[in-house]
């Protein structure tokens, strides 16, 4: 099963990036995924996430400006950034929890990342 994250680049500073994650392998369910960041020189920080329960979850800093989606039926997430600022120039990951089938058995990967996009802004 992989992640596999797109849609970075580069933006001036109040411009708006789509990212998408796609899921693949024979996947029987996303239990939970999110999107996370890393800056140059600080540590991997939690972006916007679903639980388990389906709740969403932001971080402070994006509230209101970014939303995150996701369509079960294709596996895929995604995260529209708005009102982008050169404080959100990261790369950008994906991770889930996913179960899915290998053979004949069902086997659930809790931490599965994707490759991380770059997503640049400009003042």
């Amino acid at each position: 099963v992989q992640l596999q994250a797109s849609g970075g680049g580069l933006v001036q500073a109040g411009g708006s990036l789509r990212l998408s994650c796609v899921a693949s392998g024979i996947i029987f369910s996303i239990n939970s995924m999110g999107w996370y960041r890393q800056a140059p020189g600080k540590e991997r920080e939690l972006v916007a996430a679903y639980t388990e329960s389906g709740n969403t979850n932001y971080a402070d800093s994006v509230k209101g400006r970014f939303t995150i989606s996701r369509d079960n039926a294709k596996n895929t997430m995604n995260l529209q950034m708005s009102s982008l600022k050169p404080e959100d120039t990261a790369v950008y990951y994906c991770n889930a929890d996913i179960s899915y089938k290998r053979g004949s058995r069902y086997q659930r990967e809790y931490d599965v990342w994707g490759q991380g996009t770059l997503v640049t802004v400009s003042s």
